[in-house]
């Protein structure tokens, strides 16, 4: 798959701010705050599209990236520990859920960012529970699988195909080594994105 052109259409900050044209669907991007999200999106696009930053919750709106004229990557506010106010947080949670409610028919996949080196936390079982409620289609992407020796990764990775990889797709990556990268391109590919 290539990436011919990309334009930011339209920056989502509040729940009832009025969404872009439908196109032909969208890919999802979310993850904890700190996960590489960003740094994904700037790999995939070869682009410097997205913010990034030591300090974790960067992307405090919902970003739709108009891909090839032709589908969006939407970016998601990361989620967990940044140092970010509780009102803040509240405004980050209600934009998510309102997204995904009202823009559910429209989702190809949503790819969901796991930090590899760690097992499932809280805060990541809750949006993929959620994610099968609303019965939509994910990929697990395990990040920074490169901090990790050999024994270590195989590890993680029977941990996470065990737990999903029955359903689901699980995608180590790593945005030095570039792992990953065309299993994302080849699912942006069968579900649809041209």
């Amino acid at each position: 798959m290539k990436i011919k052109s990309v334009e930011l259409v339209k920056t989502i900050y509040k729940s009832n701010d009025k969404y872009p044209e439908s196109l032909n669907g969208e890919f999802v991007f979310v993850g904890r705050s700190n996960v590489g999200k960003s740094t994904l999106l700037n790999i995939l696009t070869g682009r410097n599209i997205a913010k990034t930053s030591k300090k974790p919750g960067k992307t405090a709106s919902i970003n739709f990236y108009k891909i090839n004229n032709s589908f969006y990557f939407v970016d998601l506010p990361g989620y967990g520990y940044a140092k970010v106010s509780v009102e803040e947080r509240a405004r980050w949670q209600k934009i998510i859920e309102n997204y995904f409610s009202k823009r559910a028919w429209n989702i190809k996949l949503v790819f969901v960012l796991i930090d590899g080196r760690h097992e499932l936390q809280k805060n990541d079982e809750i949006l993929l529970e959620w994610l099968k409620e609303l019965e939509l289609d994910f990929a697990i992407v395990m990040t920074k699988m490169d901090k990790l020796k050999n024994s270590e990764r195989a590890k993680m990775i029977r941990y996470y195909n065990d737990l999903y990889g029955e359903n689901y797709t699980i995608i180590p990556y790593s945005a030095i080594t570039r792992e990953g990268i065309e299993k994302i391109y080849e699912l942006i590919e069968i579900f649809g994105g041209v």
